[in-house]
């Protein structure tokens, strides 16, 4: 009877990269919290990801499994895409979540740099979703990709990440083009959600003051977003929705 409710995602499977913290653990916590089976994905947080599937499979037993692997291995897409088939033996949504994020201004940038930022924000999600098209395919699924308002317009001193956060704006278009017509791909683009610990607080306040609605969101405006893609918008593949209160408008 659940899976017929408005909204549910009752029998659907989910995976979700870098789902021990931050905006991930809220975004799978959503999932699950509509009926869907959950991978969560961590690449260092194996206690804080163990602690969530324990938490939701006391709710739902048997419907929460945590996989571990660095996104920087060519090995990583294969390993995830097989966890949820071994685990539920089909695959609905993947959401791209997982993220490095820090400055790299022009004269410091390094390789290394380079190929973590491109490789966590546009490789692994290109090389995910390529590993899943045939699971999702098969269940006329989603691809999820968390990307930023920054993608679009360069934050100042992190041209790497933003340049790679572009990258995956473009990629889920391009493979909007590429699955349809049994895949949907779209992208949420948050705002001032969630931030860094050591942001500073003036800086804060100024981001805030330029968006439209004057205040901070939350991981779980981002959820939502996330959720109406999944469970509302089976008309709507290649968008990227901003969560952002307006910035991007007012900027």
């Amino acid at each position: 009877m659940q899976a017929t409710l408005p909204g549910s995602l009752a029998g659907k499977v989910a995976l979700v990269t870098g789902a021990a913290r931050r905006i991930g653990a809220v975004l799978v916590g959503a999932l699950h919290g509509r009926g869907a089976d959950v991978v969560l994905h961590y690449r260092g947080s194996e206690e804080a990801a163990r602690a969530i599937a324990s938490t939701l499979n006391s709710t739902r037993p048997d419907s929460a499994v945590v996989v571990q692997a660095d996104l920087l291995d060519a090995r990583a897409p294969s390993k995830l895409i097989a966890a949820a088939q071994g685990k539920f033996g089909r695959l609905d949504i993947l959401v791209n979540n997982a993220s490095s994020f820090y400055p790299t201004p022009v004269g410091e940038i390094s390789e290394s740099d380079w190929n973590d930022l491109i490789g966590t924000n546009l490789k692994a999600p290109l090389f995910l979703a390529q590993a899943g098209a045939p699971l999702l395919r098969a269940a006329h699924g989603l691809v999820l990709n968390v990307v930023d308002i920054h993608g679009l317009r360069p934050l100042r001193r992190y041209p790497t990440y933003s340049i790679a956060k572009a990258g995956l704006i473009m990629l889920t278009k391009a493979l909007a083009r590429e699955l349809a017509p049994e895949v949907r791909v779209n992208a949420v683009a948050p705002g001032p959600v969630l931030w860094p610990q050591d942001a500073d607080a003036d800086l804060r306040e100024e981001i805030v003051s330029r968006t439209l609605l004057k205040r901070a969101g939350s991981p779980e405006d981002v959820a939502r977003a996330m959720l109406y893609f999944a469970a509302d918008a089976p008309y709507v593949t290649g968008q990227v929705l901003a969560v952002d209160g307006g910035r991007s408008v007012g900027w």
